[in-house]
């Protein structure tokens, strides 16, 4: 059996706390089987992504300038 000095053992202590409070990831929800619902399913995303970007405040100057050419 090996021995860790102090300094060894804070530094595996504090790297596996570090990894166990990381969150994990939620998989990605399945796909559905026919056109239709996937149609509904990206629609609905998009619908909760808008939501989600409507809770914060986006003042006019934050805005890329853009100009549109026909």
């Amino acid at each position: 059996m090996s021995k860790f000095t102090r300094r060894e053992l804070a530094a595996a202590l504090s790297t596996s706390a570090v990894l166990l409070a990381r969150p994990q990831a939620a998989p990605p929800p399945a796909l559905p089987a026919n056109p239709e619902e996937e149609l509904k399913a990206a629609q609905a995303q998009l619908r909760d992504n808008a939501a989600q970007l409507d809770k914060f405040p986006l003042p006019m100057d934050a805005e890329p300038a853009t100009m549109f050419k026909p």
